[in-house]
């Protein structure tokens, strides 16, 4: 027999075997997906004395879920089963929120009465209205968010048994209608302008577009190309697996925390730099090389190891291949840029880059293609979004995953409250001494 050495996890068909000191070998059960890696339930290793150590969770499945699958080496993502570009080239993004929720497409007569349940609820309470009043005009408009998604919980708690089916899917409609309202309502605020109330025979994606740029003074026109891009850039974000934000609802509403409460945090979650905020960064990168004379400066310095700066919008964290969403983004960028006609330098600036990411060796063998964040930035800065809005619209975008995340993890049978571990490396017990002794 194969002796298996301290600390080595041997995979046999239905189990993994592992030799642990003064315990002996113990076994653990591996569960199999139906897409990606197989994962070694663990969750009896405690009783044996010890926790795993994966700071970032970054080899740790913390639940399962038949929501979204990602392959990040092959440059896949499925919504329960179906491509990304497939469904931002064929549907639209109520029925990706309806997919996201029912588990499938609907039929028509499904998907009229979705819509309709959202457009019922587009509007917020009147009193909402007085929150803005408290916040700084130049507050940024995800701070708003933060403060008022969470305040939904004092207006509509006729609905926040969260044990009850009912009230868990009239607060997944309210979060999917109201949202898109609150942030118009957080862009029109920062600009001193009056809100726009929602329009229920407008699209989803027009509605939005009609809150943000419209004004009581004169009519306002949507245009198809730009109603078509804004409905993808929901769409391409509405859902990304087990992502930081996303993590971060499932852990707050595993305490039974009310859905406005668990999303104001995935909210907070998706502010971060690191996570939300990269097509913002990446506008801010333009802008700093400022024109195209200067690529081949930008260009050159992101290749060196000891500088700083590095290239913003290109390559993904999760996707080593290529980002699927951007293939879909890339077409829509160029529609909306030919459709505008627009003279802006940053944009000569973004397309001279694209250009150079994916001719240059360079970045070709590191696979340092141009992500969704890349082309989604440029598409809102070309529609006249300020950058300080880009994050709002993916808070936007994400509230169905979230929403989707957190009505599964509450209707999967024995789901336990998140109760991650440590390695303390601590003081150890001390003796206390009083302040005079010290």
């Amino acid at each position: 027999m194969q002796q298996i050495r301290q600390g080595e996890v041997r995979m046999a068909e239905t189990k993994a075997t592992l030799s642990l000191p003064d315990k002996g070998s113990v076994d653990f059960p591996i569960k199999k997906g139906s897409e990606g890696f197989d994962v070694i339930d663990i969750s009896q290793l405690g009783s044996h004395g010890y926790f795993t150590f994966d700071p970032g969770f970054l080899a740790t499945a913390s639940c399962e879920s038949k929501i979204t699958y990602i392959d990040g080496g092959q440059g896949i993502l499925l919504h329960r089963g179906y491509p990304i570009a497939d469904l931002a080239e064929k549907s639209s993004y109520l029925e990706v929120c309806y997919l996201l929720l029912h588990q499938e497409l609907p039929t028509q007569k499904q998907y009229d009465e979705f819509l309709t349940d959202i457009k019922t609820h587009t509007l917020v309470n009147e009193q909402v209205v007085n929150f803005f009043n408290g916040f700084r005009r130049d507050a940024h408009p995800m701070a708003i968010m933060c403060g008022v998604v969470g305040a939904l919980s004092s207006f509509y708690h006729d609905a926040m048994d969260v044990s009850q089916e009912k009230d868990r899917l009239l607060a997944a409609l309210r979060l999917i209608s109201k949202v898109p309202t609150l942030a118009a309502m957080s862009y029109k605020y920062s600009v001193g302008l009056p809100f726009i109330y929602p329009r229920n025979d407008l699209s989803y994606a027009g509605n939005f577009l009609n809150m943000m740029f419209a004004v009581p003074a004169e009519d306002y026109k949507i245009n198809p190309v730009i109603e078509k891009a804004m409905d993808r850039i929901f769409i391409l974000h509405a859902d990304h697996e087990q992502n930081a934000s996303t993590s971060t609802v499932r852990l707050a509403g595993s305490s039974g925390a009310n859905p406005f409460a668990c999303i104001a945090a995935g909210i907070a979650s998706l502010w971060g730099p690191a996570h939300g905020g990269a097509n913002e960064a990446c506008l801010t990168m333009l802008e700093e090389i400022g024109s195209v004379d200067r690529i081949p400066e930008f260009i050159k310095r992101s290749k060196d190891k000891n500088d700083p700066f590095r290239l913003m919008g290109f390559g993904h964290r999760v996707y080593k291949n290529f980002d699927p969403r951007a293939t879909v983004m890339r077409e829509t960028c160029h529609e909306v840029l030919k459709e505008l006609k627009i003279k802006d330098p940053l944009l000569d600036v973004a397309m001279e880059l694209e250009q150079i990411a994916l001719k240059d060796s360079y970045f070709v063998e590191k696979k340092l293609y141009p992500n969704v964040d890349f082309y989604s930035g440029i598409i809102m800065k070309a529609i006249g979004i300020p950058t300080s809005m880009f994050t709002v619209i993916f808070a936007l975008s994400r509230t169905v995953g979230w929403v989707a995340h957190w009505k599964e993890m509450l209707e999967q049978p024995g789901h336990k409250i998140g109760r991650p571990r440590q390695l303390y490396t601590g003081y150890s017990k001390r003796d206390y001494q009083p302040i005079k002794k010290r």
